[in-house]
């Protein structure tokens, strides 16, 4: 796609912001008449204090014997059936197996030998319950990655940290929803259907990972393994209100997922962690990555937040083709910047990198000479390559399996065939703006920015938007790790949150600022009476 960005940033730019404004104008016009003046629809409140917990908190206590997996593995089984008709979040579930896995895992820890192999160092998440995105192989799940043509294919092996996570103990669930092909940020298909945000199920949950930030949003699941290409686990995770970490390239395996990551795009392409409390994301990667990743990177790293060298990008940007950056989201980088200088006497350096206004075309460009299969190829499951036009025309009339955001971006593949290509100058840029950020931030930098430029839109929004992605995308062009960190609430109830951005394989410091900023913003948020369960809380360990 970059030849055609290069001409619409060089040429077409001011025509298209207009139209953009027109046609957001009108989807508005029309997502006030769909929507009239209904209040947002919520999911019910926690009730049981299990889902409060973090994975770790429960790993350790279903080996202390203070719980048992089953009635851990039930609790959440059960606020799955509570919320999943209105957010369809999990597609396929696998429950009575769960179970059966959980009373084992009882059984195991009941018994006066335990074997090596489910000591806590070879199983730390023992008898804990996971989610997975449907996208990744799961033995005996489905994997279909919301492609018609792809119903009925059952995974017949994990991929590998799907694997490494039920080594370490984890218990499946079931398999989330994702977005066509895992191309796009609504996570909405022709196999599953649409996920609703658990904040306001007339929302998003982004994508492609949409499924697993929504479930984690609502306390369906406590961790859970997504992928990021574009920004497919920071999206989800910033409109759900949740953790999600894309790790450095090659330190989880990206193998065992459909579609395929190939050549350069299994760089930009990392497979990484989901959850509610920053305290689970270090444990979590180390499972997904095994002892060869984790051989890349250096977790265990002391760090001295005092000591870092903090930026903050961003928020005084205007990006071509992109949404102006919401005001509140704004003010949420100022107050995390804020909360860092106050809390460690240092100063967050605010800067501009005017390169960050390409973002989309130096994304579109890596994509490009990635060599990986082309997305109509991919859409033929291997086969046929798709006509988009043909499908654009069967849609009209409802006859087409494919969703609009999907043919949509098979046209634009196409049309970027006809366009001059500016490939190798988008690429220079790419690498002397990652040659800058490394200067800047080194080997003991942080740089806060924008998730997103708005908080969860609307259903179908996206189509007026496509570009948005751009906050998330550059970083796959860039190759480094960054932390989706939540920031509380807007005033409309709705998920802020800030990427924390550091350079590769140095993943331990974005990390911890993550858990930093959860104790200052209070990390996820749900919709619970605190005051209500004061009393049970203090009968039980602290659940963080």
């Amino acid at each position: 796609m970059a030849g055609l960005l290069s001409v619409i940033l060089t040429v077409l730019s001011p025509l298209l912001w207009l139209l953009g404004k027109l046609a957001g104008f009108v989807v508005s016009i029309v997502t006030l008449l769909i929507n009239g003046d209904r209040p947002p629809q919520k999911i019910p409140p926690v009730r049981n204090i299990l889902l409060l917990e973090s994975a770790v908190s429960l790993a350790k206590g279903i080996r202390s014997r203070r719980l048992t997996s089953e009635e851990v593995v039930r609790a959440y089984i059960d606020r799955i059936k509570e919320v999943n008709d209105l957010l369809n979040c999990m597609v396929v579930d696998c429950f009575d197996k769960a179970i059966k896995e959980a009373k084992e895992v009882d059984q195991i820890l009941n018994s006066k030998n335990i074997p090596e192999e489910y000591s806590e160092k070879n199983a730390p998440f023992l008898g804990v319950p996971v989610s997975v995105k449907e996208a990744f192989f799961c033995k005996g799940m489905p994997n279909t990655s919301g492609l018609v043509s792809r119903k009925g294919i059952i995974a017949e092996e994990d991929a590998p940290p799907v694997g490494n996570m039920k080594k370490a103990g984890c218990i499946v669930l079931g398999v989330t929803n994702c977005s066509e092909l895992c191309m796009w940020y609504e996570s909405a298909n022709f196999v599953y259907g649409r996920t609703n945000n658990a904040y306001d199920i007339r929302r998003i949950v982004g994508g492609s990972s949409g499924g697993e930030g929504c479930i984690l949003s609502a306390a369906g699941s406590v961790i859970g393994i997504g992928a990021d290409i574009g920004g497919s686990i920071r999206m989800p995770g910033f409109f759900n209100g949740v953790f999600g970490h894309k790790p450095s390239p090659g330190v989880v395996s990206n193998d065992g997922q459909f579609p395929t990551a190939k050549g350069e795009q299994d760089k930009m392409m990392a497979t990484g962690p989901l959850c509610r409390y920053a305290v689970d994301l270090d444990p979590l990667l180390r499972v997904m990555a095994g002892p060869e990743g984790l051989s890349k990177i250096t977790l265990d790293a002391p760090v001295d937040l005092k000591s870092l060298n903090y930026f903050s990008i961003g928020t005084d940007m205007k990006k071509v083709l992109i949404s102006p950056l919401d005001p509140e989201l704004r003010d949420a980088q100022f107050r995390a910047a804020k909360y860092l200088e106050e809390t460690f006497g240092v100063t967050v350096h605010h800067k501009f990198l005017h390169r960050f206004k390409y973002s989309v075309a130096i994304w579109s460009a890596k994509m490009q000479k990635s060599g990986g299969d082309s997305f109509t190829y991919l859409m033929g499951d291997h086969g046929k390559e798709v006509l988009p036009s043909l499908e654009l025309l069967k849609r009209i009339f409802n006859l087409s399996n494919h969703t609009l955001p999907a043919i949509l971006l098979g046209l634009f593949e196409h049309f970027d065939k006809l366009m001059p290509d500016k490939t190798d100058r988008l690429l220079t840029s790419c690498s002397k703006l990652r040659s800058e950020l490394i200067s800047l931030l080194g080997d003991n930098g942080v740089m806060l920015y924008p998730s997103h430029p708005k908080v969860a839109p609307f259903h179908n929004s996206p189509i007026v938007h496509p570009t948005n992605f751009a906050y998330t995308g550059i970083f796959n062009a860039l190759g480094f790790p960054v932390t989706q960190v939540p920031l509380g609430l807007s005033k409309q109830g709705l998920p802020l949150g800030i990427q924390v951005v550091t350079t590769p394989y140095n993943d331990h410091l974005s990390l911890a600022v993550a858990r930093e900023l959860e104790k200052g913003f209070g990390g996820w948020v749900t919709e619970l009476s605190w005051s209500s369960i004061a009393q049970q809380m203090d009968k039980k360990l602290n659940y963080n």
